[in-house]
């Protein structure tokens, strides 16, 4: 009898939670619960607490290969043209950005910046670049900011084309041998 009443009281609990969970402001469940019941932080989630808080940092930056779309939230951290992507800022925020070289292969100096105004939803993008091969380190600063900058690391990786080998010469057609 009490390992019913326990059980009733428990599913009482969670059946009442799942209901008024999302209607106090809470993400479901459902956009939390990954394969094998892993949580995940998918692009609705994020955009469910994009829109929670119109203002401060919220929103994420993400390094994309020049042939991604802007849509792809995914972060690529092995590039050779790339872009810095923007989603779910504040509208209409004003970012600034640096590259710094980063070790193992730098020194932590500014290699490129620049400023971006993102648009009505909050997105935006650079235009392509690339940078030398090596390791790297964004810093993305905008206005609102609560804490320490946004920041990826990245590595650019361009593959390099080897020179050509000199040709060989050919025999001519027309050689002759040198009279004795």
């Amino acid at each position: 009898m009490l390992a019913v009443g326990v059980s009733t009281a428990a599913a009482a609990t969670g059946l009442t939670l799942a209901l008024v969970g999302p209607s106090a402001g809470a993400a479901p469940l459902t956009q939390f619960v990954g394969s094998g019941g892993a949580a995940a932080n998918s692009g609705a989630a994020s955009n469910a607490a994009t829109a929670a808080d119109p203002s401060g940092d919220n929103g994420t930056v993400k390094i994309h290969n020049s042939t991604t779309p802007v849509t792809d939230m995914r972060n690529e951290p092995h590039v050779c043209i790339f872009y810095l992507d923007a989603f779910g800022f504040d509208p209409g925020q004003s970012v600034s950005w640096t590259i710094e070289s980063w070790p193992p292969t730098g020194d932590r100096s500014v290699v490129a910046s620049g400023t971006l105004t993102l648009d009505d939803q909050g997105n935006g993008r650079t235009d392509d670049m690339t940078l030398d091969n090596g390791h790297y380190k964004l810093f993305w600063n905008f206005a609102g900011e609560n804490g320490k900058a946004k920041h990826k690391v990245f590595w650019v990786a361009c593959e390099t084309t080897s020179p050509s080998p000199s040709p060989s010469p050919s025999p001519s057609s027309s050689y002759s041998s040198p009279a004795m």
